[in-house]
């Protein structure tokens, strides 16, 4: 599978099914070498949907059977060399809200219902559990810390990107499990690139709110057409973590454009909405 502006931030690794075949995720290349983790984000190829939705959707309530879904959970599972229930979901709905991942959260949104919602990020302790968010152009954000044996993921929209869900996030790990922002690593993952992500006024009113005058040229620019302005996600989440202590040599920062690349990835802006979700998926060993 190749994609454009791809360079050397991913590795594509493949995941095993029954019969000798496989199917590609993608790993950051730059958390190779760190131990006690297992991470990948996936792609449109290896799951058994249809249609526009084809082929490995994570997203529940369009025309895709449960079965569907739950299949395709079953297959990315085997990357991780764990059951469906250790995977635990996120709720997702553009807030900052982070929810702590225990033990008894095992299988919630894959094999069991959540009792929990408006939830777009997640942070555990747990060996074993894996963290999911789904994604389909807003930002996914992985983070770890080797040093207290942390993990999280979180969801970053435009909305999220406002109420700074990254540095939420990153306050949680401090305060929660005594983590130093120095020592966690943080990586920015596939999502839509500012060439395609055309947004309006509000938006970047918004954004105008959440960054100093200096920043905001980094991250927002007049755009193609009148009252329109291009939004710099990745520039705006790398900013938002830079700030909150994460050290540049442990930030890696995605180039991987899924509206660019929307027939390997699903892309909500590339297709009016027609499209399913793929993963972000984290765990620790």
């Amino acid at each position: 599978m190749t994609f454009k502006t791809q360079e050397k931030i991913f590795c594509q690794k493949q995941v095993p099914l029954e019969g000798g075949t496989s199917f590609p995720v993608l790993t950051f290349a730059a958390w190779e070498d760190l131990p006690g983790i297992r991470h990948c984000f996936t792609t449109r190829a290896g799951g058994v949907s249809e249609g526009y939705l084809s082929s490995l959707n994570f997203r529940r309530g369009l025309y895709d059977p449960d079965e569907n879904i739950n299949e395709n959970f079953r297959r990315t599972a085997r990357f991780f060399d764990v059951a469906p229930d250790r995977i635990v979901c996120a709720q997702q709905t553009h807030t900052a809200n982070v929810r702590i991942v225990t033990e008894a959260d095992g299988g919630k949104g894959v094999t069991r219902d959540r009792d929990y919602t408006d939830v777009d990020g997640l942070i555990t302790d747990v060996p074993g559990l894996v963290l999911y968010t789904s994604h389909a152009d807003c930002v996914p954000i992985y983070f770890y810390d080797p040093e207290r044996r942390v993990i999280a993921l979180a969801h970053s929209g435009w909305k999220g990107t406002v109420a700074r869900i990254g540095q939420v996030t990153i306050r949680k790990m401090t305060d929660i499990y005594g983590c130093r922002p120095e020592d966690i690593y943080a990586a920015i993952g596939p999502s839509i690139c500012a060439d395609c992500y055309e947004v309006s006024e509000d938006v970047a009113d918004a954004m105008r709110t959440c960054f100093n005058s200096h920043t905001i040229p980094r991250i927002l620019a007049r755009g193609k057409r009148p009252g329109k302005y291009q939004l710099d996600l990745w520039r705006a989440c790398e900013r938002i973590l830079l700030e909150s202590g994460i050290r540049q040599d442990h930030l890696t920062v995605t180039n991987l454009c899924t509206c660019e690349n929307s027939e390997s990835l699903f892309s909500h802006r590339a297709t009016n909405g027609e499209r399913g979700n793929q993963g972000a998926f984290l765990m620790m060993v």
